[in-house]
């Protein structure tokens, strides 16, 4: 990987700003990059054509900057709609779909200067943390390519991982950004909903539980790309009163983190997970943070079906046009239809006292916040499984009930909507990355981005650990 690929996004788009670096040197070393690691990981799909590519970084040196991103090349996961490009969601139903238009989040990319130069890799749907579909295959862990990236977001965190882009966009609905920047060793943050606009199409008042956010390889350039992405959009509710996040310092003041462990004993965590996530909250003690135990905050079993009620509700009503052709449900993948046709089965009443739940959890979770700055949890309850697995069927002698409930650690910032950022906890004895997720109160972004800058200036594991080949 040459030096310019090992700079951040914020020090790359400050030098293309003054002059120091070209846009086009930066578009060459990226694109000799993914020839060389590309082929093996799979991560960037649908890229475009070369020489095009280098004439727009060209005209892109040849104009003052547009913006924050000027100049920096950016592929967008592959559920999300950038202009004259293919969104194939994964899905043979798809595949060749070229956008006619972007979607929100991605315009404010684009007017922030960034070039497009294809996509990355998502499963289909993306439903399930594991990167494989029928259209563009499957994206392996840079670390061990037998092993799966996770997803949903998994070719955004393998393509930073392995220096093929300096930020990435994901999504999150049940942690699609946090568990590959954990499995990846690298960073994402899910912010508080509402921040970055979503889809302007269908219902946009009831659905509050899928979000997209910035990954990067530090928390600073998660900040960057988070501000170019935010804003309210006049069509969609919700979105207003955010403030820019800016330039993280790495102020720990005061800062108090509790530790949310296993949930009491109730969730399962394979062999050495937890301590390898409690030795990274260790080097919050070395900073002047207090890390206390917490017990159990609320019932685990009300949290997850109030969650896959919610879920499987919002899973069938966007895709509940495909099922209902009985030419295209046949060539829907078995995960999907299994949502579809739950969500099918609830009452209004159900779906009412999913909400009631999930309202309760808030409120418990906002006292919480009152004690705590952040509260803690693993980015996943097993390590990189086998890549031909679909899911793992169970963990630590548990059988899993459901394709996600081996994700179930990531339902608590989920289903109320407030930020949690992912970063990199080390490495296991198989040399495996695992991640910690920092979760706060909804709107403190920011907040989240103080501690993990620090932590990053701390540990700088995905420099520490970086992939080479």
């Amino acid at each position: 990987m040459t030096d310019i690929l090992k700079l951040g996004a914020r020090e790359q788009a400050r030098r293309i700003a003054q002059g120091e670096l070209s846009a086009e040197a930066l578009m060459r070393a990226m694109l000799d990059r993914i020839s060389e690691v590309n082929g093996t990981l799979n991560a960037i799909v649908s890229l475009r054509d070369e020489a095009e590519l280098m004439a727009e970084a060209r005209d892109a040196d040849a104009v003052r900057s547009r913006g924050p991103l000027h100049g920096l090349p950016i592929a967008v996961k592959d559920l999300d709609n950038v202009q004259g490009l293919p969104t194939s969601q994964g899905s043979p139903l798809f595949a060749g779909q070229i956008a006619e238009a972007d979607d929100p989040y991605v315009a404010r990319m684009r007017a922030a200067g960034v070039i497009f130069i294809g996509k990355t890799n998502a499963p289909e749907f993306g439903l399930g943390s594991h990167t494989y579909n029928p259209v563009h295959g499957a994206t392996l862990n840079p670390y061990d390519q037998t092993r799966t990236c996770g997803g949903s977001s998994g070719g955004a965190a393998v393509a930073l991982a392995a220096g093929m882009l300096s930020i990435a966009d994901g999504s999150d609905m049940m942690g699609s950004l946090r568990n590959p920047a954990g499995w990846n060793n690298v960073y994402g943050l899910r912010p508080s909903w509402g921040r970055v606009p979503g889809t302007v199409q269908g219902d946009t008042f009831f659905h509050q539980i899928t979000t997209h956010g910035p990954m990067a390889r530090n928390p600073s350039d998660l900040a960057l790309l988070l501000d170019a992405m935010s804003g309210a959009d006049p069509r969609l509710p919700y979105g207003s009163g955010f403030a820019p996040v800016g330039i993280p310092e790495g102020d720990t003041s005061g800062c108090r983190i509790g530790w949310l462990d296993n949930w009491g004993g109730a969730v399962p965590f394979e062999e050495g997970i937890l301590p390898l996530c409690e030795a990274a909250l260790s080097v919050f003690e070395t900073l002047g943070c207090s890390v206390e135990p917490v017990s159990p905050p609320f019932d685990r079993d009300a949290l997850w079906h109030s969650w896959t009620t919610l879920r499987s509700w919002n899973i069938a009503a966007g895709l509940n046009d495909l099922y209902a052709d009985p030419a295209t449900r046949e060539r829907l993948k078995p995960e999907a239809v299994w949502e579809i046709e739950r969500g099918h089965e609830f009452s209004t009443m159900d779906v009412h006292q999913a909400s009631a739940i999930r309202s309760g959890w808030y409120a418990t979770a906002a006292s919480l916040f009152d004690k705590f700055d952040a509260l803690v949890l693993p980015t996943a309850q097993v390590w990189p499984f086998p890549v031909d697995w679909n899911w793992p069927r169970e963990v630590a002698g548990v059988e899993m009930d459901s394709y996600h409930r081996w994700m179930e650690v990531m339902i608590p910032a989920s289903l109320i909507g407030v930020p949690a950022l992912a970063m990199p906890a080390g490495f296991g004895e198989a040399g495996l990355s695992m991640g910690i997720q920092l979760i706060g109160r909804h709107g403190n972004d920011a907040g989240l981005l103080e501690l993990a800058e620090a932590y990053h200036q701390a540990t700088e594991w995905p420099d520490s650990r970086p992939i080479q080949s």
